[in-house]
């Protein structure tokens, strides 16, 4: 008999009563270190008192009004979002897919409006992930999120990673714009070579395409930068936001160019939620932290002692990992030993983590992580890599 709740993830048998900071504790009071962060969400950790002042002080005033009148709350979110940014304008949804769904129709509608409609591809990359719509798992081409729904959504072409020659040769007559994670997580917690991001951009403006970054899991601080690209010294036309945006609250953004902005004009496109009081008030408590002097200091400091306590252990447990991946706190350790296998063990031990493409173990705690709490992970990924190393011995022939 099937469950009320469709059966579409595969979710472990443990649930959650309460969070504290870097912290989890289930319903019997067993407590958790996530090194998941809701995959790369709760930016700010559980409990963050100022998040949650924001949202029960907004949720008391006001919920939803919808788009139909104006919203203070996300004027002054998309303001500071634009002070901070390559942008000149901000659209706000609900998710990571949203803002994907709404970059590449802003691609899209800025081609036909400057006289090109034959230009609506989009050059995109293996080991993508952009989301779950129809016309994103169609942007991602992984073979098994297709598999079902029919004929995927055209105008996507797929190109290596990292290979400029192949993104070089991609680009037609009817080529628009390309999509690019500065850090591929689902897809193994790949960075991109900044001199690849250097020349994606060199591309779009030699043949008046335009160029868009899917930062919605790297952005808001998780690089160690407010968001990924600019580590590269590369700036996009377009770019999507969501994950740690809202801190856990549900929200998205598309941040544009004014030329690419201006192509969404009223009733082209839109959203019932998205950008509502609530999300924004949770928004802009975000923001208040992560841009606060000295934030993404701390955050670059515990992501190098984060990184060197992984490469060490890389080197202890050659058997079990192999490679330390990622930027900043978005961390991906390359396993010998099937990956959710590695995920489960340290599950057992009281350690959240995600699992990855390739074989990648995922880590994302949340920014306001300590080197302590790192301590404790590591701690945790030893001994769960002592164990599978027994196991491994015990069951090779």
């Amino acid at each position: 008999m099937i469950s009320a709740l469709m059966p579409n993830y595969n979710r472990a048998d443990l649930a959650f009563d309460h969070g504290q900071g870097a912290w989890l504790f289930d319903m019997r009071g067993q407590r958790y270190l996530d090194f998941g962060a809701g995959i790369a969400t709760s930016a700010l950790g559980h409990a963050h008192p100022h998040l949650v002042q924001a949202i029960a002080g907004q949720a008391a005033k006001l919920i939803h009004v919808s788009n139909l009148y104006r919203i203070p709350q996300a004027e002054q979110l998309a303001a500071r979002l634009v002070a901070a940014s390559f942008a000149d304008s901000v659209f706000f949804c609900n998710s990571g897919a949203e803002a994907n769904e709404g970059l590449v129709k802003a691609i899209r509608k800025t081609q036909a409006d400057a006289g090109r409609p034959e230009r609506y591809r989009v050059i995109c990359f293996t080991g993508a992930f952009h989301g779950r719509t129809l016309a994103m798992i169609s942007a991602t081409g992984n073979a098994k999120y297709l598999e079902g729904f029919g004929p995927p959504v055209e105008g996507f072409d797929h190109v290596p990673f990292n290979d400029l020659a192949a993104a070089r040769a991609a680009i037609g007559p009817e080529t628009a714009g390309i999509l690019v994670e500065p850090v591929q997580g689902e897809g193994g917690v790949r960075p991109a070579d900044p001199a690849f991001l250097r020349g994606l951009r060199a591309l779009c403006d030699e043949h008046g395409l335009l160029l868009g970054f899917d930062e919605v899991q790297t952005g808001m601080g998780r690089s160690g930068k407010l968001f990924a690209h600019e580590w590269a010294g590369v700036t996009p036309d377009v770019m999507s936001l969501a994950k740690g945006i809202g801190g856990g609250f549900p929200l998205g953004a598309v941040l544009a160019r004014e030329n690419v902005a201006q192509a969404l004009k009223p009733g082209s496109h839109g959203t019932t939620f998205g950008g509502g009081p609530l999300a924004c008030a949770a928004g802009n408590a975000v923001l208040d932290v992560i841009l606060a002097d000295g934030f993404l200091d701390q955050v670059n400091e515990t992501a190098a002692y984060l990184r060197a306590g992984l490469t060490a252990l890389v080197a202890r447990h050659p058997r079990i990992f192999t490679e330390v991946r990622g930027a900043g706190l978005l961390l991906g350790l390359k396993c010998a030993a099937p990956n959710g296998d590695v995920q489960a063990t340290a599950l057992a031990r009281g350690l959240l983590t995600v699992a990855a493409g390739e074989n990648v173990l995922r880590l994302a705690p949340p920014l306001i992580v300590t080197r302590e709490e790192c301590d404790t992970a590591l701690a945790l990924l030893d001994k769960t890599a002592q164990s599978l190393t027994q196991t491994t011995e015990i069951t090779t022939p």
